[in-house]
Parts: C-alpha cells; sequence; structure tokens
C-alpha cells in the first residue's frame, strides 16, 4: 500500500514538475534586454537615433482590456490617411518594427509601432504568443480610427509572433485593415511547440504537450489549440503578402508556405532566398522592397486613389 501511494506521489509530482515547467517557458519566455535591442539595430544601420528622434511623433499609452495599458509611438511625417501598424515577434520590442517602418515610410505612410504585453514598455505579466495579444492588436487599431477617423488605408505588418497576432486578429475578431504583411508567421502554436521541442530538447511533444496545454488551461484560461493562424485563415479576405526566408530553421517556411495555400482571394508569397529567423528584409532588403511594391501596386494602389477621387483630393 505504501509503494502505491509513494508511486502514486512520484507521478502526481512529476506531472506537477513537467507542467509547471514548460507552461512557465510558455508563458515566461526569456526576452532580450531593451538596451540590447536599440544597440543590435544601431549597431546593423537599421536605426539611426537621431533621424528617429527627428521624426514628427507622438508617444502615447493605450488601454488593453486586460488591465495594463500598450506603450505606442504613432510617427506622422506625411499628411495622409495612410497609416501602417507594425506587430514585433516574441522577445523583441518596438524599436525592432523599426526597420520595417522605414520602409514604409518612404513609401508615404504613417506608422504605429508598440510593445506587446509584456514586451518593451507595455504592461501584462506572461505572453501568450497572438491569443491575448490579437486583442491588443483591436486595441491599438480602434484608437487609430477614432483617432484619425474611420476613412484611414490602413496596412498591418507582422513579424513572426507578431505575424501570428495579426492573422489571429483578422482570422478571429476582425478583418479591418485594408491590406497585411505576415513575415515568417508559424501556422499553429502545437505544431511549432513540438517542432521545437524535439529540435532544441529532443524531447517527446505527444507526452509532454498535453500537460503544458492543461496547465495553460488552468493558468491562463486558454488553449494551445486557440493558437492557430491557419484554422482561420479562411476568414481573411483581404490581401496578404506572405514573407518567409528559406534558410529559416527555427519557425519552418513550410508554415509560411501552408497559409499561403490555404488563403482564399488576394494574396502573394515571397520566399526570400538569404537569412536565418526574422532576416527576410535584413538580408534581401532590395528583393523585399521590391516584392512590397509590387503587392502594393496589385491591391492597394487603386484602393486608394478610389478613396482620393471620393474625397475631391484628385
Amino acid at each position: 500500500m505504501r509503494k502505491a501511494l509513494r508511486l502514486i506521489l512520484s507521478i502526481l509530482f512529476a506531472f506537477l514538475t513537467v507542467g509547471l515547467y514548460f507552461s512557465n517557458r510558455i508563458m515566461y519566455m526569456k526576452k532580450k534586454d531593451d538596451d540590447f535591442i536599440i544597440d543590435r539595430e544601431k549597431s546593423a544601420g537599421r536605426l539611426n537615433t537621431t533621424s528617429f528622434e527627428q521624426l514628427p511623433k507622438r508617444e502615447i499609452l493605450i488601454a488593453s482590456n486586460f488591465g495594463y495599458h500598450l506603450k505606442a509611438v504613432v510617427v506622422e511625417p506625411h499628411q495622409t490617411n495612410k497609416y501602417m501598424i507594425f506587430c514585433h515577434g516574441v522577445t523583441e520590442n518596438k524599436f525592432n518594427s523599426i526597420k520595417y517602418m522605414n520602409l514604409f515610410l518612404e513609401r508615404g505612410f504613417n506608422a504605429v509601432i508598440y510593445d506587446h504585453r509584456r514586451h518593451g514598455e507595455s504592461g501584462g505579466k506572461t505572453t501568450s504568443y497572438g491569443y491575448y495579444e490579437k486583442f491588443d492588436l483591436k486595441a491599438i487599431v480602434d484608437w487609430l480610427r477614432l483617432d484619425r477617423g474611420p476613412d484611414l488605408l490602413l496596412g498591418i505588418h507582422g513579424e513572426s509572433m507578431g505575424a501570428a497576432t495579426m492573422l489571429l486578429y483578422a482570422g478571429m475578431i476582425e478583418d479591418a485593415a485594408d491590406f497585411y504583411i505576415a513575415d515568417c508567421p508559424f501556422s499553429d502554436f502545437q505544431e511549432q511547440l513540438a517542432y521545437r521541442l524535439k529540435a532544441e530538447l529532443k524531447l517527446p511533444a505527444k507526452l509532454l504537450l498535453p500537460v503544458a496545454d492543461l496547465f495553460i488551461k488552468m493558468r491562463q484560461k486558454y488553449s494551445l489549440k486557440d493558437v492557430s493562424p491557419i484554422s482561420v485563415i479562411d476568414h481573411i479576405k483581404k490581401p496578404i503578402l506572405f514573407i518567409h526566408s528559406k534558410e529559416d530553421d527555427f519557425i519552418l517556411p513550410t508554415m509560411t508556405e501552408a497559409l499561403y495555400e490555404q488563403k482564399q482571394g488576394p494574396k502573394k508569397l515571397f520566399i526570400a532566398e538569404n537569412g536565418v529567423h526574422a532576416q527576410s528584409l535584413n538580408e534581401n532588403k532590395e528583393d523585399y522592397a521590391k516584392v512590397v511594391d509590387e503587392f502594393l501596386a496589385d491591391y492597394v494602389v487603386v484602393k486608394d486613389q478610389r478613396n482620393k477621387q471620393m474625397a475631391g483630393i484628385e
């Protein structure tokens, strides 16, 4: 009887240990230091702090429905109704979005860069890889439409977790932007975790993920199954440009290819030759800019011209 009790207690202890450990890994993934990100971007020539400081901009706090504030910077060098919102990846912050922002500032857009929950200067205690972040993105969109008026030409760009967040927002909450750019998203969070468990820890995902999922449900009130862009991609009718690096071994390019194949309606796919995860722009700048220009010409310029004609600008 005592042996059986010890066995049960040992199994229960192992179950609790595994559940807490892996749910903690998911909820509290180690972030990069904010100063490290700024120094990295400056050293790589992607951030010129003098030029950035000289841009007309506003720093704002936007309330999340979950009891914290999101730190955002609205950059407005142009007299236009064209805006881009940028969603950074996990462990990063809004300064990682500046390289993408600059690309679109050059194309006549204004921009909103912001910190996801638990990142940068935003509040929030845990990361949920798009589950709660998609509601925060809606808060950003709602604030921008209230501040600038409803007749925006709006695009959203996301990198990695930011891209998954963007797709979940558009597929589950509202397809409210005029176009989207999804740079190296995962297609399904459970599948991504299974891949990383095998690649990094050589552990059996079939045994560990159900335990981690149970603890995430108990501690965070959502399931890993709820973080699946590919399950909602059919709901997105607006144009999407999908981007991924061929050499990405953190989130495999096959995930973006699967999303592209599943997406109905206007879409474009760019698989960059160079760079690993989230390096498509850094390592393929000319090609990246070219495909963005082609995408905008195919799906955005006509709408922009029509809006101007209706407003009596042209």
